[in-house]
C-alpha cells in the first residue's frame, strides 16, 4: 500500500480542522502551530503533546485554549507549571497518553512532529481510529513502515517533510504505473565537498550550522551526516511504493527544488519554493485546497543560478548504510535507525567523533540478524537490542 497521490481522498475534513499537534514544542511543531495562528478560521487546535518542555506546553495550551494534553516524559508530569494549564484541560501521562490523544473523538487530523521512532505507536493508533495524518516522523515510517502503510487509506497520511510533500504534489493526478523514478533533493549539509580527513575534526556545532533549513538538533546532525537522506529514501519508498534504488538523491545546495518525478515519456515534475517548512505544513491541512503562503514567495527574478550535483556516497557513508538497510529490509531499518538515535546523541553531547556515527551504525547493523516485521512488539525488542549494541560500540571507540 503507498500514499499515492489521489484526487478524490476517502476521508472526510470538517471545517474548521481539528488539530492534534503531538511534539508541539519541537521545530516543526511550532511551525505548525504558526501555521494554525494564521489559518485560525479553517483549524482549531485541540490537543498538543510535548516530552519534556512543559512550559513551552502550558504556554500554548493556553494560547489555543486546548481541552486535552500530554506529557510523555513522565518524570515531567510532576513539574508545577502543570498546574497552570487551562480551566478543564485534561492532562494525559506518558506514552500511552500521546496515542489517546489521536484517538480522540473530537480530533479530525493529528500533525505527527515527534522525533525519532517514538511516534510509531501514536501513528498506528491515529490511522485506526480513521483520523487525517501529517506526518513528519520520518523515523517511525522508516521502522514500521511494513506495520502502518497496509493500514492508510486514500487520503488518510499526507506527509510533511519539504521533500515527501513535494514528491505527493507531483503525483497528484498520476498513475503509479508511469513513474520512473523519484529524484530526491539534498542540500548536502554543511560539509558538503568536504573529504573524510576534514569530516574527522568536525565538531557538533559544526554540524548544527546548516546552509538553508531550519531544523531540530538530531536531524540537523542527520543532514550533516547525510543519514537523514538516507531516511528519506526508506521514507519515499514506503509512502510510494517505489524500489529503495529508484529513490535517487540529488545535491542541491539552494533547496528551492523539493524534490522531483520523473516519468517513464522522459517528463519531469518538479515542486519549488522557498525554504520555509510551513508550506509542506500547511499544505499536509489544507489538501486537497491551497491556502494563503505562510510566508513570502519567492523572487525568482533575483534568485542565482541553480545548481544540482551526484551525492557522494564513499565520503558520506551514513547514506550508504541506510540504503543498504532498505534493501535487505525487515528488521534491518529499525536497527539502522536505532543505532544512529543513539550515536547521533553521543556526537551532538561530546562523546564521539563525526565520522564515529557511520561506523556504530555499521558494526551495530553487522552484528544484527534481521527478520520479517510482524508486530510492534518485535520492533520495540529490535530497537532496544539495538540500542544496547550502539552504547557498547561506543564504548569501543572510547566514548
Amino acid at each position: 500500500m503507498s500514499i499515492f497521490a489521489d484526487t478524490t481522498p476517502n476521508i472526510v475534513r470538517h471545517t474548521p480542522l481539528r488539530v492534534a499537534v503531538m511534539g508541539c514544542t519541537g521545530s516543526i511543531g511550532k511551525q505548525t502551530l504558526d501555521v494554525c495562528r494564521q489559518h485560525a478560521n479553517k483549524v482549531q487546535v485541540v490537543a498538543l503533546s510535548a516530552h519534556a518542555s512543559t512550559s513551552a506546553l502550558v504556554a500554548a495550551a493556553r494560547e489555543f485554549g486546548v481541552a486535552h494534553v500530554a506529557v510523555s516524559n513522565e518524570a515531567s508530569m510532576s513539574d508545577p507549571v502543570l498546574q497552570e494549564l487551562p480551566e478543564g484541560c485534561m492532562l494525559h501521562p506518558g506514552a500511552r497518553g500521546v496515542v489517546e490523544l489521536g484517538e480522540l473523538p473530537e480530533v479530525d487530523c493529528v500533525v505527527s512532529a515527534v522525533v525519532g521512532a517514538a511516534g510509531i505507536e501514536a501513528g498506528i493508533a491515529a490511522v485506526r481510529a480513521g483520523k487525517v495524518l501529517a506526518y513528519a516522523n520520518k523515523e517511525s515510517i522508516v521502522v514500521g513502515g511494513d506495520l502502518l502503510m497496509p493500514l492508510v487509506a486514500p487520503g488518510q497520511l499526507i506527509p510533511v517533510d519539504s521533500e515527501h510533500s513535494a514528491i505527493y504534489q507531483c503525483l497528484v493526478g498520476e498513475r503509479h504505473a508511469d513513474v520512473r523514478c523519484i529524484w530526491l533533493t539534498c542540500s548536502g549539509g554543511p560539509f558538503y565537498g568536504m573529504t573524510r580527513s576534514e569530516l574527522a575534526g568536525m565538531t557538533a556545532a559544526d554540524a548544527l550550522a546548516h546552509p538553508t533549513w531550519s531544523m531540530g538538533p538530531k536531524i540537523t546532525v542527520d543532514s550533516a551526516t547525510l543519514m537523514n537522506k538516507g531516511l528519506e529514501v526508506l521514507e519515499a519508498h514506503h509512502l510510494f511504493d517505489v524500489g529503495v534504488d529508484d529513490v535517487r538523491v540529488l545535491v542541491h545546495r539552494q533547496s528551492r527544488i523539493h524534490s522531483m518525478v520523473e516519468f517513464v515519456d522522459g517528463s519531469v515534475k518538479a515542486q519549488l519554493g522557498p525554504s520555509d517548512m510551513r508550506i509542506p505544513i500547511q499544505y499536509a491541512l489544507s489538501y486537497p485546497e491551497r491556502w494563503d503562503a505562510p510566508c513570502e514567495p519567492q523572487d525568482w527574478w533575483s534568485e542565482p543560478p541553480l545548481s544540482l550535483g551526484e551525492a557522494d556516497e564513499s565520503t558520506f557513508g551514513c547514506l550508504a548504510l541506510a540504503r543498504e538497510a532498505g534493501r535487505v529490509g525487515g528488521t534491518m531499518p529499525c536497527v539502522m535507525n536505532a543505532a544512529n538515535e543513539v550515536a547521533n546523541e553521543a556526537f551532538r553531547q561530546g562523546r564521539c567523533g563525526f565520522l564515529d556515527i557511520e561506523r556504530i551504525v555499521a558494526n551495530v547493523m553487522t552484528a544484527s540478524s534481521p527478520e520479517r516485521v510482524e508486530s510492534l512488539e518485535q520492533l520495540v525488542d529490535c530497537d532496544k537490542l539495538a540500542r544496547a549494541r550502539a552504547r557498547d560500540a561506543l564504548l569501543e571507540v572510547g566514548a
